[in-house]
């Protein structure tokens, strides 16, 4: 599926949820398909949340 289907079909999901439930639904279900993507890519080895978690406390390694 190319990029461009994907942000469609993810701008109508949440178009539809920002109608039926207003903001605050629109921003959780927002928060909660981030947090699917995270646990998706993580699980396909696309991510790798150590390297993340370190990059964010200031840990770097030049190797």
């Amino acid at each position: 599926m190319s990029g461009t289907v994907t942000g469609i079909a993810i701008g109508a999901v949440l178009a539809a949820a920002a109608l039926a439930f207003g903001f605050w639904g629109f921003i959780l279900m927002l928060i909660f398909m981030l947090v699917g993507a995270v646990i998706g890519r993580t699980f396909e080895g696309k991510l790798d949340l150590r390297g993340v978690f370190d990059a964010l406390t200031g840990k770097r390694t030049s190797s």
